[in-house]
């Protein structure tokens, strides 16, 4: 049965207690070399494999340039490079599905941060207080039955 505990002395023989230290982060790489990870936003999927490179970032087979025509869509892809100081150190090869093009690029900013921090677990701190590694969850309310829209209702006139 569980042991009675009598002063805080006796917690420190107890496994998983409180006062065990901060969780100890590893690398996660596979054969080749890669970190991979999986970012989301919206509907889009980002699957993300980043290697030590160039700084190259390849999008569906296409180019970062080609696929992102908008700067504001690659500025907030280099994001978490730059936040962790890491520009042009890192190839990203990435498949991106689903949603728009903003909605894909929130993923793949997300993919990355995760991916860097497979690769470098203390870079984990750094990208965790800039906001890259939590998920945004907001996505379209669906549409709700008696309504024109999600909220909108139908004009209503009183004559």
């Amino acid at each position: 049965m569980a042991e009675v505990l009598q002063s805080l002395e006796d917690l420190q023989g107890v496994k998983g207690s409180v006062a065990a230290e901060a969780p100890r982060y590893e690398k996660k790489v596979d054969a080749q070399g890669r970190a991979y990870a999986t970012g989301k936003r919206k509907n889009a999927v980002a699957r993300v494999w980043i290697k030590p490179g160039s700084g190259k970032i390849v999008v569906n087979d296409r180019v970062l340039d080609v696929y992102f025509a908008r700067p504001v869509l690659r500025m907030m892809i280099q994001q978490p490079f730059q936040v962790a100081s890491r520009a042009d150190q890192y190839d990203v090869m990435c498949t991106v599905s689903g949603g728009g093009l903003s909605g894909q690029a929130g993923a793949l900013r997300h993919g990355i941060s995760k991916a860097l921090t497979y690769f470098e677990p203390e870079l984990r701190a750094v990208l965790k207080k800039g906001g890259f590694l939590t998920r945004d969850s907001r996505v379209v309310e669906r549409k709700k039955y008696g309504r024109a829209k999600a909220r909108r209702s139908f004009q209503f006139s009183k004559r």
